[in-house]
């Protein structure tokens, strides 16, 4: 499917009149409503220009105030889950809007133009926690919770991450043990986004404690008010304030049968489960940066267009032009490559490195262009209270979840260089 969205000029967003679309209304499925899996080249455009809209009246005034409160406010939230957002990556027979990974990442490229925080508040629900469910989930424990989080009647959090698993969750220390007809969980997970009002967590722990690396591991859907789980305070983050991160302890978790992600035969998939979620969550990360990106080059162009020197705007300096036709450059590849690695993902024929190597370029891409955008700002990029500066520390986490750059680095090349590279 061709990009639907209007980017205009050499790239980027213009303002938009969308008739007959207000914020607030619903993008899933319904009655009256835009339909699911096979989104129409219409109605796809109705929902991006309708998100576009929405973001730019209702959330960017409140960017500043967001930074300020570290939370979103409650009516964004409640306009986010009367618009179908919780729901855009789940299927339509659970009540989402089923978008592919084309249609997906055009959608958060949109959603990229404001504070990631935002994203972040269902950024879970469709991506690494709800598609623990899509990818190895029964048939009974989707239709119990799918429909909860396409909705946002449930907030669900991935809880991978430890204090020395990270990258390589092959090393988790989290314990699953059997216990009469149910298991028993131990141990903690840390910078777990959502936890502070997640409904669910997805909790992945070894279940078999004679297994090493990636064997023997389980997923297991665990309740937050399940007794002997709870949740540390929200972390102070260097960036994306709003977006809510928390360690989650876990002490004599006891869960029933049904709990492990796939029954009985999802025991020891876990490892498989989260492969498989991360590498959606990356190439969605990738498409984020890549509407992060398109801001910072707004922003920029604007400035050099206003911001006088001599008696003349820096636009007309080439030093300058260097830096923006630098960004402008990046954003354009990092969007291409989002694009081409999505219908790769659509079509199965690269679910595993184009998704890395679009992640690791738009991560480290939306980086460059931040530094770019604060130095033509000159001492006003270094201030608080000005886009740049902010988005500048929230796009520094990109490099960093979903798998360091690093990771990305060498899943690349072992795809490339196949079994010579690996022991």
């Amino acid at each position: 499917m061709a990009p639907l969205f209007g980017l205009h000029g050499f790239g980027l967003h213009g303002s938009v009149r969308c008739e007959g679309v207000r914020p607030g209304d619903r993008l899933a499925s319904g009655p009256g409503t835009v339909r699911g899996a096979a989104v129409e080249a219409d109605d796809l455009r109705h929902v991006l220009e309708s998100v576009r809209e929405f973001l730019r009246a209702e959330v960017v005034p409140l960017e500043e105030q967001i930074e300020e409160q570290d939370a979103i406010p409650e009516s964004v939230v409640a306009q986010c889950k009367a618009m179908g957002l919780y729901g855009f990556a789940i299927p339509e027979q659970y009540g989402g809007l089923g978008l592919d990974m084309v249609e997906e990442v055009q959608l958060a490229i949109e959603l990229g133009w404001t504070s990631p925080a935002l994203r972040s508040l269902f950024g879970t629900n469709n991506g690494i926690a709800g598609h623990v469910l899509l990818e190895g989930g029964t048939e009974e424990q989707k239709k119990a919770w799918l429909p909860r989080l396409a909705s946002g009647e449930v907030t669900a959090s991935f809880g991978l991450t430890e204090a020395d698993a990270g990258s390589d969750p092959s090393s988790l220390r989290t314990a699953a043990r059997r216990d009469g007809d149910g298991w028993v969980l131990d141990g903690a997970k840390r910078y777990i986004t959502n936890s502070p009002v997640a409904d669910v967590i997805m909790v992945f722990a070894r279940s078999d404690p004679a297994a090493t690396g990636s064997r023997g591991i389980s997923a297991f859907l665990v309740p937050r008010d399940t007794p002997g789980l709870s949740v540390g305070p929200k972390d102070k983050k260097m960036g994306q304030h709003g977006a809510w991160t928390a360690d989650v302890v876990l002490d004599g978790v006891r869960v029933p049968a049904d709990a492990v992600i796939g029954g009985e035969e999802g025991v020891d998939q876990g490892f498989r489960i989260a492969a498989k979620c991360l590498a959606h969550g990356r190439l969605h990360i990738a498409a984020l940066c890549v509407g992060i990106a398109a801001r910072l080059v707004h922003e920029t162009v604007e400035f050099a267009k206003t911001r006088e020197q001599g008696g003349r705007p820096i636009a007309r300096f080439q030093l300058i032009q260097g830096l923006v036709a630098d960004s402008v450059t990046e954003y354009r590849a990092g969007r291409a490559m989002v694009l081409d690695a999505a219908r790769s993902f659509d079509d199965g024929s690269d679910r595993i490195a184009g998704p890395s190597a679009a992640k690791y370029f738009c991560s480290e891409m939306v980086g460059r262009v931040a530094d770019r955008a604060v130095q033509v700002h000159g001492g006003a990029g270094y201030m608080r209270g000005v886009t740049v500066e902010r988005l500048y520390r929230d796009v520094r986490l990109f490099r960093i979840y979903e798998g360091t750059s690093q990771i990305q680095q060498v899943i690349v090349a072992r795809d490339a260089l196949g079994p010579a590279a690996r022991d």
